[in-house]
C-alpha cells in the first residue's frame, strides 16, 4: 500500500506513517504548489491513494472523470492535533480497509464511503 499526502497534510502525520514502514509521498516536500489536478495525475500514474483534507478531490472523482484506482481518503476531521490523521490511518490499515476505487471520508465521528 501506498500513499500520496496533499500538501495541506499535516507533516507529524507523514512522519508518524514513515517511522511505521509506510510507503508515502509528501506534496509539500516533492511538489509544492502543485494543483489538485496534478496531484490526481501523479496518484494515478505512482499507483497511491491520495491522503487530504481538501473537499474538491470528490468533484474530481464525481464530476470530473478522475478514477484513481487506489482511493482517496478525505479528512474532515475539524480540530485536531497533526498527528491524528495518521493514527487514524494507520487504525484503517491494521483492520485491513480497502481504500480502492473509493472516495472514503473520515470525520470525527463516522467512516463513509462511496465507491466510483
Amino acid at each position: 500500500m501506498k500513499f500520496l499526502a496533499n500538501e495541506n497534510f499535516p507533516g507529524p502525520s507523514v512522519k508518524l506513517l514513515r517511522s511505521k514502514g509506510i510507503d508515502i509521498e509528501w506534496i509539500a516536500k516533492s511538489s509544492p504548489g502543485i494543483d489538485d489536478h496534478s496531484v490526481m495525475t501523479l496518484a494515478i500514474v505512482e499507483q497511491r491513494t491520495i491522503l487530504t483534507h481538501d473537499s474538491d478531490y470528490g468533484e474530481l472523482i464525481f464530476k470530473h472523470g478522475y478514477k484513481p484506482k487506489d482511493g482517496v481518503v478525505y479528512f474532515r476531521l475539524g480540530e485536531f492535533m497533526p498527528e491524528d490523521p495518521a493514527k487514524t490511518l494507520l487504525k484503517l490499515i491494521e483492520a485491513n480497509h480497502d481504500f480502492e476505487n473509493r472516495l472514503t471520508v473520515i470525520d470525527a465521528s463516522l467512516i463513509r464511503e462511496r465507491i466510483y
